[in-house]
């Protein structure tokens, strides 16, 4: 199997897309982020400084699908038709588990922006209890499903 993402020379560039077919395609990612146990109450509760923790982080996970090609050098920039984020709260880790559901029906995957999503909405609940918890964990970020496309389908196990 060969990277995609370098040429012959082993320059890294764009793939070109342009012969392959536009196929529904949809990605799923998923991550989380622990805390300590006090971090979580604060975060269920409702009582962190900054406001709705699970609120702005979705929101966040769904501008960063939408700008995962400016932060990813050679990602193309897509016309996403589904940004979802999922954040629950799991008192057994204790943390936030998030998940992210990205679509589009296009010539390249969306697994990147939904990865980006999940990094991006587990970076923003870092940000808004750090104050109360700098030891907070990210971890566990991966693609948990991807459909579409010529390489078709992939579940993780």
């Amino acid at each position: 199997m060969s990277l995609t993402h370098f040429d012959a020379k082993g320059d890294a560039h764009m793939v070109d897309v342009t012969d392959k077919a536009v196929t529904d395609r949809v990605a799923v990612a998923e991550g989380h982020i622990s805390m300590a146990p006090e971090t979580f109450d604060i975060v269920a509760e409702g009582r962190a400084k900054k406001g709705d923790v699970l609120a702005v982080a979705r929101l966040a996970g769904i501008m960063g699908a939408k700008r995962t090609p400016d932060l990813i050098p050679l990602c193309h920039p897509l016309a996403l038709t589904k940004v979802a984020v999922d954040l629950t709260l799991d008192p057994d880790l204790p943390g936030v588990r998030i998940a992210a559901t990205v679509r589009t029906t296009g010539q390249t995957g969306v697994e990147m922006e939904a990865l980006t999503a999940v990094s991006t909405a587990a970076l923003t609940v870092y940000d808004m209890v750090k104050a109360v918890d700098k030891a907070m964990q990210i971890g566990g970020i991966r693609v948990a499903l991807k459909d579409g496309g010529k390489s078709g389908r992939y579940e993780a196990t």
